[in-house]
């Protein structure tokens, strides 16, 4: 998440209302958050950006400090930081085209997002030409395929449809409405993996939800030997002081995890004394709960074989803030970044939770916070999985019944997409 900013002023720059707010100068708490549009092969296409106030999401075109909230945080920590890379979708109202925010955005990984019923004027049009002229992507959201919007469609080079806007019943005409359109289909609001097959059928080509974490069970799918050794491995783990000889016996026992503990080890990540070549040498030079944190992003990278990048991202990501949001609660940051690291092993094994759950060596309540459970464990996990849906509403109600602060979870947030990021690029 990037930084906190202040409603715009008059006659400020947002330039300088974001750079004041890494100073502390803000009344309230404004941030930016991200959402994935992914391929059909689950890899990350772009990062859609939006503005969220601490109660609720905000569209660009709904409330026009969302768009400056958006394009001054751009423009202090840039896109490419932001979005991870990847082209960012930066909503903007019919207004803001004209203005000197959205010219200083990086043309190549900017892609400017207009509502299709957004009423342009000449000269906007004119600035969406000359936009493109630059390398700016245009994206036309909440598409429908009105008349009156055709100029805009013949300039696009996304169309979002947002399926929850789209009954069911009414999706047999969505391969009609998109039949002759050249900009690439994006499916908004897919949930489930019956409407990625809907939307991909009708000619969608991108997509973006929470499906993906959901992947369909193989039926009586059973977990393989090996899963069984890396459960053993996290029952060990759990025990204080940790028996280094036992572990180290357990992970030998697999070549592919040893591999990935070993190039774990060596990576800047962990800033080892020495160069190490034997899994017991690797355990003694990181003490125990660097060994806990690095046995399990082994064993969840050797999970995440064969599955969704983005799945091993947000495991990474959903673990590191549990760990660090621990302290707000006064609950044990290792077991919470086992439960926010564990939270993605069924999507990775395809493997609906309860069956999956009931082999880890958890706490009852450590568990329950696994299956969705509203208790104090899982609150931070809770936290997590709403962003992961923009599900801000219960977001909201999570942070008040918890008594938390949301400018205490700011940072949190910042770290753990920080270092999930850190963390992937030192594996490649």
């Amino acid at each position: 998440m990037a930084a906190q900013i202040t409603p715009a002023q008059p006659n400020n720059s947002l330039r300088d209302i974001a750079r004041n707010s890494l100073h502390g100068k803000v009344a309230q708490t404004h941030y930016v958050v991200r959402l994935p549009i992914l391929d059909p092969m689950s890899n990350v296409h772009a990062y859609e950006l939006l503005f969220w106030d601490g109660q609720e999401l905000n569209v660009g075109w709904k409330n026009e400090l969302a768009t400056h909230a958006v394009f001054s945080n751009a423009m202090v920590f840039g896109i490419e930081e932001l979005a991870s890379g990847k082209p960012a979708f930066v909503q903007c109202t019919a207004e803001s085209l004209t203005e000197e925010w959205i010219w200083n955005l990086p043309p190549g990984l900017t892609v400017v997002e207009l509502l299709e019923g957004s009423q342009l004027s000449q000269g906007q049009l004119d600035a969406c030409v000359r936009l493109k002229e630059l390398g700016f992507r245009l994206a036309l959201d909440d598409f429908t395929r009105k008349p009156s919007a055709k100029p805009l469609v013949d300039l696009a080079d996304y169309v979002m449809v947002d399926l929850a806007r789209i009954g069911a019943k009414d999706r047999r005409f969505l391969r009609a409405m998109l039949d002759g359109v050249t900009a690439c289909p994006i499916a908004k609001n897919v949930e489930s993996q019956e409407e990625y097959r809907e939307a991909w059928g009708a000619g969608c080509r991108l997509f973006q939800g929470f499906y993906f974490c959901r992947p369909e069970p193989v039926r009586d799918h059973q977990i393989p030997a090996n899963r069984m050794l890396h459960i053993e491995i996290l029952e060990a783990i759990q025990h204080d002081p940790i028996d280094l000889n036992r572990l180290s016996s357990l992970i030998m026992r697999d070549a592919s995890l040893t591999y990935s503990l070993l190039r774990l080890a060596n990576s800047p990540l962990f800033t080892m004394r020495q160069e190490v070549t034997s899994i017991h040498s690797a355990l003694m030079q990181l003490g125990e709960e660097r060994s806990r944190r690095i046995a399990m992003l082994a064993i969840a990278t050797d999970f995440d074989t064969g599955q969704p990048p983005e799945l091993l991202r947000m495991a990474f990501e959903r673990g590191r803030f549990c760990e660090l949001g621990a302290d707000l609660l006064g609950l044990s940051a290792s077991e919470q970044y086992l439960i926010g690291m564990a939270s993605m092993f069924p999507a990775m094994l395809r493997m609906k939770p309860e069956n999956l759950v009931s082999l880890l060596p958890l706490r009852d309540e450590a568990r329950e916070a696994l299956l969705g459970g509203n208790t104090r464990e899982g609150a931070l996990l809770n936290l997590m999985v709403c962003q992961d849906r923009g599900d801000w509403a219960a977001h909201d109600v999570l942070v008040k019944s918890n008594k938390l602060r949301v400018a205490e979870l700011m940072w949190r947030f910042a770290e753990a997409r920080e270092w999930a990021n850190t963390t992937i690029q030192s594996m490649s």
